[in-house]
């Protein structure tokens, strides 16, 4: 290709006229990616369970000047589904996909029950893979992509997260799977943050002497911030990232062994 042709590069971060879905962007990492796809011109979709936080998220995306829809959750399966559908007969298509859903708390294998395995499974991998089966009919129309942010965990070993740990390991594996099965037309990557400044490390937050520690242990001697991951997912869902699928991109500030120890041992 003649590179006076090719595409700018900062045109290649753009969805304009894009429609994304984005599960789980109440706060923290969903709220900040849609509000990453909204300034890249992408109409969101946006579902989570308070109301009051998707109005919040959905108002600072309007600044955009991109349409949203806001789309309370429940605990039902079938509202998946209808989320979905709801979103392309609104909108009249889709074109991205960001599952921002899941989590466990940290705790001794030898004090999980066989339910909480089930739960956790289905919280955090069964859930992102019933979207992105939902969502597929409509993205080969667009030939759009799939965006999973899963965890550091996922690859890392530490006490306490064998059951989350394992969960995202799947999720991660489900990912690179679900890029053989749907290549070429969409793309499913994932994005792995570590140690994130959102509420659920509220509690380390609060703690001067755990922070300070992670923020030393990890190498680029700090915490992430929400918008550190929403670049990545940015990245993922645009074309600029158009040769890339299977992918489970680290975002961790350079991580490679749990930067905290819980106490969580059971021996």
């Amino acid at each position: 290709m003649n590179v006076s042709n090719a595409p700018s590069v900062g045109a290649m971060f753009r969805l304009d006229g894009k429609v994304a879905f984005l599960n789980g962007a109440g706060r923290g990492i969903g709220a900040a990616s849609a509000l990453a796809l909204a300034e890249a011109g992408a109409h969101i979709a946006i579902r989570a369970r308070t109301a009051t936080e998707l109005e919040a998220t959905a108002a600072t995306a309007r600044t955009f000047g991109v349409e949203t829809l806001e789309l309370p959750a429940s605990d039902e399966t079938d509202d998946d589904l209808t989320a979905v559908r709801r979103t392309v007969e609104h909108f009249g298509r889709l074109d991205v996909l960001v599952n921002v859903v899941g989590g466990s708390m940290p705790g001794p294998f030898l004090q999980t029950r066989d339910k909480d395995w089930m739960a956790g499974f289905q919280h955090n991998v069964v859930s992102a893979v019933r979207l992105v089966r939902a969502a597929a009919p409509h993205l080969l129309e667009t030939n759009g992509n799939v965006v999973n942010v899963s965890s550091a965990i996922g690859h890392l070993v530490g006490r306490g997260y064998s059951l989350y740990g394992t969960m995202k390991a799947a999720l991660d594996h489900a990912t690179e799977l679900l890029a053989a099965d749907l290549a070429p037309r969409i793309r499913v990557n994932a994005v792995a943050p570590g140690a994130i400044n959102t509420d659920a490390l509220s509690v380390i937050m609060r703690n001067d002497e755990m922070r300070s520690m992670i923020e030393r242990l990890t190498p680029m001697r700090r915490l992430g911030e929400p918008s550190d991951i929403a670049a990545a997912v940015l990245y993922l869902a645009s074309p600029a990232a158009g040769y890339v699928t299977g992918t489970v991109l680290r975002v961790d500030g350079g991580t490679v062994v749990p930067n905290f120890d819980l106490g969580l041992a059971d021996l």
